[in-house]
C-alpha cells in the first residue's frame, strides 16, 4: 500500500507585497499544498483555487488570535513577508546618525520586528508538535551585525537585527515545545519591488531578482530546512549569514 502524503496547510502574512504574492501563487500551484491562507493588512492578495484570503492587524493581539483560530487546523508552513525599508512618510533610511529620530526607530521596529514576533506568538498553538513545520520571516542581509561594514541605515539595520534575535529565541523555545519545527530568518536578495525601487541603481542585472525568482529560491530554502537549522539566518541560496 502506498504511504499517505500529508497535504500542507500554509499561511503567508504579507501576501499583497511583491514577494509575498509570488510566494502565495507558487505554494498554491504545488501538488503537496492543501490551502494557502493569504493575509494582508491593507492590499489585495492573489486569488485562485486553494487560496484563502484574510486580513490581519498584528498589533491587535485578540483579533490576530481570532484570525488564526479561523484557519481551523494546524499550519505546516508560515511565512512572514511583511516589512518596511522607508518610513510611512517616504523618508529614510538614514545615511547619518544626525538623521535618526525616535519616531523612525519606533516605526521600523514595529514593522520589521514586532509584527513578525506577534505573528509567531499567534500561530504557535497551530504549529504541529508531531511532524515537521517551518516558520520563516523575511529579514535582510544589512541586519547582520557581523556583516555590517558600511554603517548607515540605522533604524532599518537595527530592526532587522532585532528580528533575527527574535527568530533565534523563538527557535530555542520551540525546540522544547515543537521539536520538529524549523524557525528561520531569510534574506530574499535584492528584489525588484516597490520597497527596493529607490535603491536599485547600481545593482547588477544578474543580482536584481524578480519577485517570482526570489520566491522560488526562498521556497527551496524553506523546503530544505530541518530542526538542526532552526534559529538560523539564511540567504536566498541557502547560504548561512552571520548574525
Amino acid at each position: 500500500m502506498e504511504s499517505e502524503t500529508t497535504m500542507m496547510r500554509c499561511a503567508v502574512f504579507g501576501a499583497s507585497g511583491g514577494i509575498g504574492a509570488a510566494v502565495v501563487r507558487q505554494l498554491a500551484a504545488r501538488d503537496d499544498v492543501e490551502v494557502v491562507f493569504a493575509g494582508s493588512r491593507r492590499g489585495a492578495v492573489p486569488q485562485g483555487p486553494r487560496i484563502a484570503p484574510f486580513q490581519f492587524d498584528a498589533m491587535d493581539e485578540i483579533a490576530l488570535t481570532q484570525v488564526v483560530a479561523g484557519f481551523g487546523g494546524t499550519l505546516d508552513r508560515v511565512l512572514v513577508t511583511t516589512g518596511r525599508l522607508t518610513r510611512a512618510d517616504g523618508s529614510g533610511p538614514e545615511k547619518a546618525l544626525r538623521q535618526l529620530t525616535p519616531a523612525a526607530l519606533a516605526e521600523q521596529f514595529a514593522d520589521n520586528a514586532i509584527v513578525p514576533a506577534m505573528i509567531a506568538r499567534a500561530v504557535q498553538a497551530s504549529m504541529p508538535r508531531d511532524r515537521a513545520s517551518v516558520f520563516a520571516a523575511l529579514s535582510a542581509r544589512v541586519g547582520s551585525i557581523g556583516d555590517n561594514r558600511l554603517g548607515g541605515w540605522h533604524a532599518y539595520r537595527a530592526s532587522k537585527a532585532a528580528l533575527n534575535m527574535l527568530m533565534r529565541t523563538i527557535a530555542i523555545e520551540w525546540a522544547r515545545t515543537h521539536p520538529h519545527a524549523a524557525v528561520a530568518a531569510l534574506h530574499p536578495g535584492t528584489v525588484a519591488t516597490a520597497l527596493s525601487a529607490p535603491f536599485q541603481r547600481g545593482v547588477a542585472a544578474d543580482q536584481l531578482f524578480t519577485p517570482d525568482a526570489s520566491a522560488a529560491a526562498l521556497l527551496r530554502v524553506v523546503d530544505g530546512l530541518t530542526p538542526a537549522d532552526s534559529g538560523g539566518f539564511f540567504a536566498w541560496d541557502g547560504t548561512p549569514i552571520p548574525f
